[in-house]
């Protein structure tokens, strides 16, 4: 089967949009493609695969249809890829999948919403529709809860406490005030964070992502097209994905992901690496107990020392083995939620090629992680990009 690369990526800004989806979209397709170092022509772009969860139900059907004919890709095989907030980790999956199938040799992978046209209880309605319906959602489990369950569980678990979230919200926000695209530009002092306002006992405002509105878009290549078209392609090493159950009461533990950690098996044994060959991860912090539990899923924390890794800073820009969410993550960075897994991938493709704010370069990677979860881990797509292959 053919190697696949990643030869262009583009997004918009994330955060309180006043564009149209279809504008976001445009935006996000046109960075990619003029990325691309030696040209693309919009008519080598035969698939497209657009992650969305139709968040406020403005265009729930043939999404990518719309998305791709306002952006010079009329007529191709085309498809909306819906997986809560891993949609469009999905859809990049199942863009390189096509490639390397032998299906076809050019394909884009993206992913689009628009949250902040709606009331705030119209904004609980739609976050609220990914978890299990008739035993969440209809009981008022709302997702901040969820998480605070989670959050409540780990700290009776394991030597951990409120601290060390505030220590993951106080390092994404550093990361992200560097980053020209995030949604939220603004440190966060230790002590601010402590005492933010309580949103579900014990996650208050500065452990939860905002809602955000944006659009991704990356474009991938078979081997033999993107060595022409690119002189700094990043290879797709490794893909992983996997699920687990919906609700969260019939998990066999509520703090881990296990769809995280097959996932991630997955996309390591495919690419020969482990998690210490990781120079930076983008990983799923929808809410900072997230994050502590991803460290552990994907390796590179110990199981129950999620907490002592965020404490100790070891996922600090430069400072540990691996740096974590160097755009800022989702807690700063923002979440569209159908834009994010591909968001992560533009993320990593821009560290490789030394391509972000000099700032926040992550030093000497040579390999990248990125992590998205659906739901509360439902789902989840792990890929490692690499710039060698």
């Amino acid at each position: 089967m053919v190697d696949v690369a990643i030869i262009g990526a583009g997004q918009t800004p994330y955060g309180n949009l006043s564009s149209t989806l279809k504008e976001m979209w445009a935006e996000a397709a046109q960075k990619a493609i003029s990325s691309v170092d030696k040209g693309l022509e919009s008519s080598l772009i035969e698939e497209a695969y657009i992650g969305s969860t139709a968040f406020g139900g403005q265009q729930i059907g043939n999404t990518a249809a719309l998305m791709t004919e306002h952006s010079g890709m009329e007529g191709i095989s085309v498809r909306r890829v819906e997986n809560a907030c891993a949609s469009s980790g999905f859809a990049f999956r199942d863009a390189w999948m096509a490639i390397k199938s032998g299906e076809a040799d050019v394909v884009v992978a993206g992913g689009i919403e628009k949250m902040n046209d709606l009331t705030p209880e119209r904004k609980r309605f739609w976050l609220g529709v990914s978890g299990d319906t008739e035993w969440e959602r209809l009981a008022g489990l709302t997702f901040p809860a969820t998480y605070a369950l989670m959050a409540r569980r780990y700290f009776h678990e394991f030597d951990s406490n409120h601290d060390d979230l505030v220590h993951v919200a106080v390092k994404n926000h550093a990361h992200g005030f560097a980053n020209e695209v995030a949604h939220i530009r603004k440190e966060v002092s230790f002590e601010k964070a402590a005492s933010g306002f309580m949103v579900a006992d014990p996650l208050t405002l500065y452990d939860c992502c905002p809602t955000s509105d944006g659009a991704s878009c990356v474009i991938l290549a078979a081997d033999h097209v993107a060595r022409k078209l690119s002189d700094t392609p990043v290879w797709v090493k490794g893909s992983g994905a996997a699920s687990d159950y919906l609700a969260l009461h019939d998990r066999e533990s509520s703090t881990q992901i296990l769809a995280s950690q097959r996932a991630a098996k997955k996309a390591y044994s495919m690419s020969g690496l482990t998690a210490n060959d990781i120079g930076l991860a983008e990983v799923h912090d929808c809410f900072t107990i997230a994050e502590v539990m991803a460290c552990e899923d994907l390796g590179f924390a110990n199981r129950g020392e999620g907490g002592l890794f965020a404490r100790e800073g070891r996922g600090i820009l430069n400072q540990g083995d691996v740096t974590i969410n160097p755009s800022g993550g989702l807690k700063s960075k923002g979440h569209p939620l159908g834009s994010t897994g591909v968001g992560q991938i533009v993320e990593a493709f821009k560290q490789l090629r030394n391509e972000v704010e000099p700032s926040r370069q992550v030093l000497d990677v040579e390999d990248a992680l990125c992590h998205n979860v659906g739901g509360s881990g439902a789902t989840c797509a792990v890929h490692i990009l690499g710039r060698e292959i």
